[in-house]
């Protein structure tokens, strides 16, 4: 069973990771864009709640993504574990979190955070904006991203630290040597 929390900048590769390690131990990766589109899709009562939001094109208050979290992990598919991808994003989410896993008598057993220096996230976003076409993606726009990136997370990064289940991960090599290195934090 492993209960998982995938952190890391943008274009350091979670995403990619989340989605080997969740075939290799045969759990949900659970994004939260995902759930929110699906809690709406599905008619829930976070879901309703969420779909105001975000037709008015507002952010969806942590109280209710929270709310959506939870309804996602009681579903039959996270009894065997899960990979959290894109939340928490602020203490005030993890700590939430933290709350939400009490109650349902669950205990996360890792945070993993792929670290990757911002002068390599550049290059890679770049990369990635000139494969996929996204104009909007330029040098400014993606430093700007990394800043708020680093100013949120660090906290968060600090309140994990403190539990003793947060794994450094080097993101820097290939994909099948990062995917090592995660695996074996995590066993």
């Amino acid at each position: 069973m492993k209960r998982l929390i995938f952190m890391g900048p943008p274009g350091a590769g979670k995403g990619t990771q989340a989605d080997i390690i969740k075939d290799k131990f045969k759990i949900p990766q659970i994004s939260t864009g995902e759930i929110l589109r699906n809690a709406v899709k599905n008619g829930t009562k976070q879901g309703i709640e969420a779909k105001k939001f975000m037709d008015a094109g507002d952010l969806v208050p942590d109280a209710v993504v929270i709310g959506i979290i939870k309804e996602r992990l009681v579903e039959k598919d996270c009894v065997s574990g899960f990979i959290l991808d894109g939340f928490p994003r602020t203490v005030e989410q993890a700590k939430a979190l933290s709350e939400i896993l009490k109650e349902l008598k669950m205990e996360l057993d890792s945070v993993v955070n792929l670290d990757v220096p911002d002068d390599e996230l550049v290059k890679r976003l770049l990369g990635r904006a000139i494969k996929e076409g996204r104009a909007d993606d330029n040098e400014e726009t993606i430093k700007n991203r990394l800043h708020t990136y680093n100013t949120k997370t660090l906290p968060l990064i600090d309140f994990y630290r403190g539990t003793g289940i947060l794994r450094q991960i080097n993101g820097m090599g290939s994909m099948e040597e990062i995917t090592a290195s995660i695996v074996k934090e995590i066993q």
